[in-house]
């Protein structure tokens, strides 16, 4: 059977060290009273809060930016710029998120004044629901304060608060009427929810700096982009009340699309203006262009260049055939006046009828012709000296004269004409000659009116353009889903508060746990021990810690079901498995690495089952340093081993002594404690002590000393039989168990075997093996787990 052991011992140490997810989840159970003392404490401070944080809503909005593949066709149809095509999604969510934008809002919806009322743990965000409204005189943007109002009455409010380090302790302030404060000049205004049920309530009224404001919301505020080629936004925004939340989206949008509008329209207003003064400039110049031409015109007498210049160049050729004209008369009228000068042709006619002279002097040279052949007959018919013929020689001679000073004159005339007919020729020819460059003035004059006509028709053009698009000028945003108030809200959520409390309340010890059992280096459970050992395991003892045993001595009774008198049943059968050379072992030494491991417990118990069994059974106390067995006894003053071994004398009959309640037990106590034990251990007479003892008893269990501390355990394990070697759980150290197994490898201690004590009942890693069936079918109902019989009433 020893063999058998040995074999199962060894076999351990093949044993996979695998983490058994069953036996994590008992450890972890085991402890299930701090998990709910965890969850308890986590979960009420969670809940705690749950209670006192301020409830938080969310407004969500939907615009479109408008774009030109959005808008109508009639909304586009003067605009000319092609600026408006390049609409950029992101730089309108930058301006949406600009902070000059939410200073805007947030003054025009008056979110920088909170109006609160507490519920509770918790303040209620009021808003417009607020029973009054505070004025106070000089408030701007960066101020701040903090007021109490309790309305007292339906005429009066109960005030009192702090502004910039001045308090105002309680006053009285009728509603509707401004009273000086030490805040300031204050006025209290009732709305339309100030009615009875608000009497006595505490309302917080906190000014706030509007940069704070400003800050706030907008590390509340997010603005996306549905779709990235989409121009829909969602703007969501959260707050502590939904109203407040809707209205600041509607106001944003609203402020937002005045801005834009403004910036569209004071474009307009200066792209009218720029239009008014350039049309005023260019009709000046204009004006003077025309009047320019005008002069031109006038100075052509109101005519065309291309006329004027062919009229000059006919009137120079006319001048120049009138000219040639009387040149040509002249030279006749010349030859007139010779052959009037000439006194051979005195007496002969002068031509008539030329056209040289006037009608008078053709008159006269009729005359003067008629009366020369007049003379001439006469003087055919008589001489010269016919008083008549003389007479007529005077008149002819007068009347010749004249015609030669008539034709003088004629002549004369000609020369002056033939000189102005010169003069209007080359002053024909002059102007003839100066058209082309008053042609070229004239381009100039009229190509200049031409540009300033076209650029003032422009103008006027644009006038009107720009005068229609101010009158169809567009919101840059359009609402697609209005914002609406949230009837509930998104945070805190009593659930998640509470279910993360629990959640941590549960993690917490199991992290704490684990953490406790990965560093934890003690020998735990059986598991432990087989796992490196291959000496052969007895047994597990459980710890016992019922009240009404602290001070016995004997923990084990002869008919008990308990797990303690249990494991000591299985001991003592495991120790007869434990025989050499087919005789079970009679003399059990306990020994161990420390002290306090549960020796002189075991011992003592041991012994009390094994004298159940109706065997003489002796325990003997060799731990002579110490004497805890003999003290607790109550045999530590007796005669007993160290009196024995020193003198030669003391008889066996003399230091044994029965137990009181055990009829089979009997105990040989330490005596005095010896100065020399080590001395007193090696001498024969404990060879012959235990001789004796042999003959006597059946069983004889020592209780020894802790191995390695003092040579006494080597030395009286030449008395054993059987060496137990005792493991409290919990106190060794894992990295002590490969000593152990070298102690029974070198087999240093005859017949080595080790038991486990201290398992708690139920706890981690008790159960496995031996100990699974402790109490089972006893009905021992007693020490059954909590959540066992919990779990049987829920099915009951």
């Amino acid at each position: 059977m020893n063999n058998i052991l040995e074999r199962t011992g060894a076999g351990a140490e093949r044993k996979n060290n695998s983490v058994n997810v069953l036996d994590i989840f008992k450890y972890l159970l085991f402890h299930w009273k701090w998990f709910v003392l965890s969850v308890l404490c986590f979960g009420l401070y969670f809940y705690y809060g749950y209670s006192k944080s301020p409830f938080i809503y969310r407004s969500t909005e939907m615009v479109m930016i408008k774009t030109p593949l959005n808008t109508p066709a009639t909304a586009r149809i003067t605009n000319t710029n092609n600026a408006v095509g390049s609409v950029s999604v992101t730089s309108e969510i930058l301006q949406l998120k600009s902070k000059e934008l939410m200073r805007e809002t947030i003054g025009r919806i008056g979110a920088e004044t909170s109006y609160s009322i507490r519920k509770g743990l918790r303040d209620i965000e009021l808003y417009r629901t607020s029973p009054v409204k505070v004025d106070l005189a000089g408030a701007g943007p960066t101020s701040q304060y903090n007021l109490l109002i309790i309305p007292l009455d339906a005429q009066t409010v109960l005030l009192s608060g702090r502004i910039a380090g001045k308090e105002q302790q309680e006053i009285r302030v009728p509603l509707n009427k401004t009273v000086n404060t030490t805040l300031g000049r204050l006025t209290v205004r009732p709305t339309k929810f100030y009615k009875a049920g608000v009497f006595g309530e505490e309302i917080q009224v906190r000014k706030y700096d509007r940069e704070d404001i400003v800050g706030y919301f907008l590390g509340n505020l997010k603005i996306t982009q549905l779709e990235e080629d989409a121009s829909l936004l969602q703007i969501v925004i959260e707050d502590q009340n939904p109203q407040r939340a809707a209205a600041l989206i509607a106001e944003m949008i609203t402020v937002y699309n005045e801005i834009s509008l403004k910036d569209k329209n004071q474009i307009g207003v200066n792209t009218a203006n720029f239009i008014k003064e350039r049309l005023a400039i260019i009709q000046q110049e204009l004006g003077s262009v025309e009047s320019n031409i005008e002069q031109l015109r006038q100075s052509n007498q109101g005519v065309n260049i291309e006329t004027a210049g062919e009229m000059y160049l006919n009137d120079s050729r006319q001048f120049q055939s009138a000219r040639t004209k009387i040149e040509t008369e002249r030279k006749l009228t010349q030859l007139m006046q010779r052959q009037l000068h000439d006194a051979n042709k005195r007496n002969e006619l002068i031509p008539n009828n030329t056209g040289l002279v006037d009608g008078g002097v053709e008159a006269q040279i009729t005359e003067y012709n008629r009366a020369l052949l007049r003379k001439n007959r006469l003087v055919e018919g008589s001489s010269t000296a016919n008083p008549v013929v003389q007479d007529l020689d005077k008149a002819l001679a007068a009347m010749h004269e004249n015609i030669s000073s008539a034709v003088d004159n004629a002549v004369a005339g000609l020369d002056l004409k033939i000189r102005n007919a010169q003069q209007e020729e080359s002053m024909a020819k002059g102007k003839a000659l100066q058209v082309p460059k008053k042609q070229r003035i004239m381009l100039s004059v009229e190509r200049q009116q031409k540009v300033k006509e076209e650029l003032y028709l422009y103008l006027l053009n644009k006038r009107e353009e720009n005068a229609l698009n101010l009158a169809m000028t567009e919101d840059n945003i359009r609402i697609i889903d209005r914002a609406s108030v949230a009837t509930s809200p998104i945070f805190p959520s009593k659930f998640r508060k509470v279910a993360t409390g629990i959640g941590i309340g549960l993690i917490l010890p199991t992290v704490i746990l684990l953490f406790l059992l990965v560093f934890n280096t003690g020998v735990r459970s059986r598991q432990d021990v087989e796992t490196v050992l291959s000496v052969p395991f007895l047994g597990e003892i459980p710890l016992s810690k019922r009240k009404s045993e602290q001070h016995a001595v004997f923990r084990v009774e002869k008919t008990g079901r308990d797990p303690l008198t249990e494991a000591f049943r299985i001991l003592r059968t495991n120790i007869n498995f434990m025989s050499r050379e087919g005789r079970a072992p009679q003399v059990i030494t306990f020994t161990s690495f420390g002290v306090e491991v549960g020796k002189t417990f075991s011992s003592i118990n041991l012994s009390a089952t094994l004298s159940f069994m109706e065997k003489r059974t002796v325990v003997v106390d060799l731990d002579l340093r110490k004497g805890t067995l003999s003290s607790r006894l109550g045999l530590l003053d007796k005669i007993g081993c160290s009196h024995f071994l020193a003198d030669a004398t003391v008889t066996l009959d003399t230091v044994i002594y029965p137990v009181k309640g055990l009829e089979f037990l009997d105990c040989v106590p330490i005596g005095l404690i010896a100065p020399n034990p080590v001395e007193l251990l090696l001498s024969a007479r404990l060879d012959e002590l235990i001789a004796e003892l042999r003959k006597r008893y059946d069983y004889i269990v020592v209780d020894g000393v802790p191995l390695g501390i003092v040579a006494d355990a080597s030395i009286v394990d030449r008395i054993s039989d059987l060496t137990l070697f005792m493991i409290r759980a919990g106190k060794m150290d894992r990295r002590q168990l490969p000593e152990i197994e070298k102690i029974y490898r070198d087999r240093k201690l005859s017949n080595l075997a080790v038991a486990l004590n201290g398992i708690k009942l139920h706890g981690p890693g008790y159960g496995y093996g031996y100990g699974y069936g402790y109490g089972y079918g006893y009905g021992n109902t007693e020490q059954q787990v909590w959540y066992k019989r919990w779990w049987r009433k829920i099915k009951s």
